[in-house]
């Protein structure tokens, strides 16, 4: 007789976050909240529009929260992400990023049926792609010609490349040049603050000397959209972006904490990794029941958090397939460990793929469980 039995949800709401099965990826509503809040403040005594970037969350309640607060929209990094972004009543969203092939074109399309929606190119042949997929489907593109400004990724080289792309989109009815992507991933992470600043501002020099060519070629750019939680303090003033796309900041997750902030718009940490304490036999550590299938490590180790802070007295030494030790930063400090069946707070090093490895979002506020989330957009990478 074959085995019926559904697994129980690691948390309900109402609920005490004690009583949270681990592991499980938690969302502190109040400093979530205040930095939902900052953002789009940000943004709007800048005269700058604001549309995060979800790839950070994959999760369409925090994606409806941040138009709920003001955001015209969105940005999602893969055709796919947008579905469940669309199902869920977004009806704005920006493709950050070039596709090449017909079937995702064809997707694209038929999306916007439901939703405006935009997409990246660099090359001409994924403009005629767009072009065939939007006629087959009797529907309308907008398209932003990306430009390198220093990432070594994606994106053309100079304005005469720019302008022939543009011509090329022109000849596309149902396609229309919405403006252009200029996005640094790369100086988001540097640490120290005028450091990027100074990236910061080369980019926006390259982009406005871009935009400048192309108004003599008589090619109009409505939109400039780019910039990153670690630049947006920048970007906003830049005079050059019109739309700003951050997207972790929501989260502020090891990597990004890591940066020097001396200005008003630091963000707080709101995503956490609640873990239990599952074995103290060697004595000298403890085993926590999270490691590398619950979290990414490519930004580094987590930080352990204690009391609002991450802890001066313990660290996250090592993350195998299913255990994380953790050892005094002292030797010999074993009074610091946590005791077998505690709970233990992690800060992952890098949201976005650490959100990908989850089903769920417990939302708490208080110290209860407030609602359970779906990350609807998990695996979602065609």
């Amino acid at each position: 007789m074959p085995l019926s039995f559904d697994l129980p949800p690691a948390a309900i709401p109402g609920q005490s976050v004690d009583a949270i099965d681990t592991p499980s990826l938690i969302l502190d509503l109040a400093p979530f909240t205040r930095n939902v809040a900052r953002m789009q403040d940000a943004a709007d005594r800048a005269g700058v529009k604001l549309r995060p970037h979800a790839k950070a969350h994959k999760c369409p309640e925090i994606a409806l929260a941040q138009i709920a607060r003001g955001a015209v929209g969105i940005c999602c990094q893969k055709v796919s992400e947008a579905v469940p972004f669309v199902a869920a009543g977004v009806t704005d969203i920006h493709i950050s990023n070039e596709i090449a092939s017909p079937t995702k074109a064809a997707l694209l399309a038929e999306l916007a049926r439901h939703a405006r929606l935009s997409v990246c190119v660099d090359d001409a042949s994924q403009i005629d792609t767009l072009a065939a997929a939007t006629e087959a489907a009797g529907t309308q593109l907008d398209v932003f010609i990306e430009i390198d400004v220093g990432q070594g990724r994606c994106g053309v080289a100079d304005a005469p490349a720019a302008i022939a792309l543009a011509e090329r989109i022109a000849a596309h009815p149902r396609l229309s040049l919405r403006g252009l992507q200029a996005y640094h991933g790369g100086i988001q992470h540097l640490r120290d603050w005028a450091a990027r600043r100074d990236a910061a501002a080369q980019a926006a020099e390259r982009t406005g000397a871009v935009l400048a060519k192309l108004a003599v070629a008589g090619v109009q750019c409505e939109v400039v959209t780019g910039g990153g939680s670690g630049s947006v303090e920048f970007d906003v003033g830049s005079g050059v972006y019109t739309e700003i796309q951050p997207g972790s900041y929501v989260f502020m997750d090891a990597d990004y904490g890591s940066n020097a902030y001396p200005g008003a718009l630091r963000f707080e940490h709101s995503l956490f990794i609640a873990t239990t304490v599952m074995s103290v036999a060697a004595g000298d550590r403890v085993i926590l029941d999270a490691g590398l299938k619950s979290m990414a490590v490519d930004s580094g180790l987590p930080w352990i958090w204690a009391d609002g802070a991450a802890s001066g007295a313990l660290e996250y030494v090592a993350a195998n397939d299913e255990h994380g030790i953790v050892k005094p930063r002292q030797a010999g400090n074993l009074a610091a460990l946590p005791a077998l069946g505690s709970r233990v707070l992690l800060v992952p090093g890098h949201c976005d793929p650490t959100l990908n490895l989850y089903d769920a979002l417990v939302a708490v506020r208080g110290g209860v469980v407030e609602a359970v989330w779906p990350v609807a957009a998990r695996g979602l990478s065609r």
